[in-house]
């Protein structure tokens, strides 16, 4: 018998298994296949959480593995912070499937710890979650969101003290905590009952929306008296069945938008998100029914968030009345430029901008031409969080935060990306370049005139189950063994390979530098006319990801040069997989 099916019979035998989770297993009797990939290793707990699909087994989301995990969350509290019981946890979930169970299964485990859970009444959005933390002083937090992903998902995201994601620092301990768990079956756990009568679980209601709405109005760049005058510029606004409805909402109204139109088939929760094909605002399918009705009521621009609202999607309406998506580089640059140009300078000198390192370099340029300084990060916003925290010591200022892939902080009252902020800030922005007659659009164009015509892309290879995991592994160790040196006829400057640590000049062999961040299994290749590749398997899908960036002497000559890295890359890593 091998290890997997050990495990499976354990469970399969376990009297007291939770009865859908034994149906479940009923079911799968002699299907091998499966079976092993529900049982042939443990769903991965990475650098910020566990995300999976929902159903029996160690390597699914279930109230077993979610025990697991709050286990060893509990046993790192009670050793690495203090006045762990009386400030507690908070817990907040989406609108997914057994995101409330997951969420009171949380409380349950804590509370065996007599560790004190906040768990909201109904569902909130990821930065509210982050924001909790730091209102109540809390010592950790606990989402539970897939964010993004296809319905069959859920995830257990864990915040820090200071309402950032976890660094991989306090996930590398957590995770040693979870592996001293001997068995996901027996963790200890209270009743809801049982919690409530010793009042280790705190229900929290509107307090924390209104005093995020507080601080949410004052990022706003008006004058008081354009703040407090109605505007009935329209736009469209879906949160794609998922939690930002209240808080957009109300974030607008505060800022007396009052020309907003929502999309009624998406505005209550689904967690079959059953309008779309995926709840992504990256994927312009997204947006199919905010454009039907932006031109229905001659709409500016249409604003979708994902699931969980920690990622915004803006599509802008074009001189023709039809609609484009803006990329997240696109949305990032404007915004970013929106705030910096209505900045006071004096407050900028210390001023910081943090980006990952697959986003544009226009925002670099931008925060350039700013006098503002440009921080690289790893990809991850939890790597954007933890240097906002060490700005406390520093000094210097965070100004914004985004990364390409549609996430977005403008102020650090929150600690992760944060749409409503964005939501907002979008709506404002439009607003006053509508009133100097231009759209978005036109603004952006401005940009690339000024700073360079920049354009980046991504594309990504999907691999499931156990043998995907091991084709992902064997194209990153084909790139590492048999390095490019060059890709679609444009000459490889450097190798950054960021498992390493390691920078590699290539005309000068023997230099090599180091990489200034933490490891992460990602290679990098900086190319000639300011164009670059970077290979990046993903840490919450099993895919690998490719990201692309170029700068052309026009918009014609940046999608040329794209194309061809595209193809180029797209050879490359089929290659890679039949070596």
């Amino acid at each position: 018998m091998t290890s997997w099916e050990r495990v499976y019979e354990k469970w399969n035998s376990f009297q007291q298994l939770e009865p859908s989770l034994k149906e479940e297993l009923d079911q799968l009797e002699g299907d091998q296949t499966a079976l092993e990939d529900a049982f042939y290793k443990e769903l991965s707990f990475g650098t910020g959480g566990m995300r999976g699909v929902i159903g029996a087994g160690i390597n699914r989301m279930n109230v077993y593995t979610i025990r697991k995990a709050v286990n060893g969350l509990a046993n790192y509290l009670l050793e690495h912070t203090v006045n762990v019981k009386d400030r507690g946890v908070v817990i907040s979930y989406d609108s997914r499937h057994m995101s409330r169970e997951f969420a009171l299964e949380t409380a349950k485990v804590l509370g065996a710890y007599g560790i004190t859970a906040y768990v909201f009444t109904s569902l909130r959005p990821t930065p509210l979650l982050s924001f909790a933390v730091r209102y109540l002083g809390a010592v950790s937090g606990v989402m539970i969101t897939a964010s993004h992903n296809p319905p069959e998902y859920n995830g257990f995201k864990v915040y820090n003290e200071d309402g950032g994601q976890i660094t991989p620092d306090q996930a590398s301990k957590i995770i040693s905590y979870i592996g001293e768990t001997q068995d996901e079956l027996l963790v200890p756990y209270l009743e809801q009952d049982q919690l409530e009568e010793k009042e280790l679980l705190n229900w929290v209601k509107d307090e924390i929306d209104n005093a995020y709405l507080e601080r949410l109005v004052q990022i706003s760049k008006l004058h008081s008296d354009e703040i407090a005058e109605a505007k009935q510029m329209p736009f469209v606004f879906t949160p794609l069945h998922g939690t930002a409805y209240e808080l957009v909402t109300s974030g607008l109204k505060q800022l007396n938008f009052n020309n907003v139109h929502i999309v009624g088939e998406q505005a209550l929760p689904d967690p079959e998100f059953s309008t779309v094909t995926s709840p992504n605002p990256e994927e312009h399918q997204a947006f199919s029914m905010a454009m039907e009705l932006g031109k229905t009521i001659d709409a500016e621009i249409l604003l979708a968030t994902d699931p969980d609202a920690d990622r915004l999607g803006v599509a802008v309406k074009k001189h023709t009345g039809d609609y484009q998506v803006l990329t997240g580089n696109q949305l990032g640059a404007l915004l970013l430029d929106y705030i910096l140009s209505h900045s006071d300078k004096a407050l900028l000198k210390s001023g910081r901008m943090l980006k990952t390192v697959v986003t544009s370099e226009l925002g670099r340029a931008i925060a350039d031409s700013y006098g503002i300084k440009t921080i690289n990060t790893l990809t991850g916003f939890k790597y954007i969080g933890e240097k906002i925290h060490e700005f406390d010591a520093t000094g210097e200022s965070f100004v914004f935060g985004y990364e390409e892939s549609y996430g977005y902080l403008i102020s650090s009252f929150a600690r992760d990306k944060d749409a409503v902020q964005a939501a907002m800030m979008a709506c404002e922005m439009a607003y006053y370049w509508k009133k100097q007659d231009k759209t978005l659009l036109d603004v952006l164009h401005g940009l690339y005139e000024k700073h360079g015509f920049y354009l980046e892309g991504m594309t990504s290879l999907t691999f499931k189950g156990k043998e995907g995991s091991e084709q992902i592994s064997a194209i990153m160790d084909s790139i590492r063994q048999h390095p490019m040196e060059s890709i679609a006829d444009f000459q490889v400057e450097k190798i950054e390979d960021y498992l390493t640590g390691e920078r590699i000049i290539v005309d000068e062999k023997e230099k090599v530098e180091e990489i200034e961040l933490p490891n992460e299994n990602m290679m990098k290749f900086i190319l000639e006319q300011d164009s670059w590749v970077c290979l990046r398997p993903s840490g919450t899908e099993p895919k690998i990801k490719c990201y692309y960036g170029v700068c052309g002497k026009n918009v014609q000559d940046s999608k040329d040069k794209l194309t061809a890295l595209q193809k180029e890359m797209d050879e490359q890593l089929n290659l890679s997989t039949k070596r």
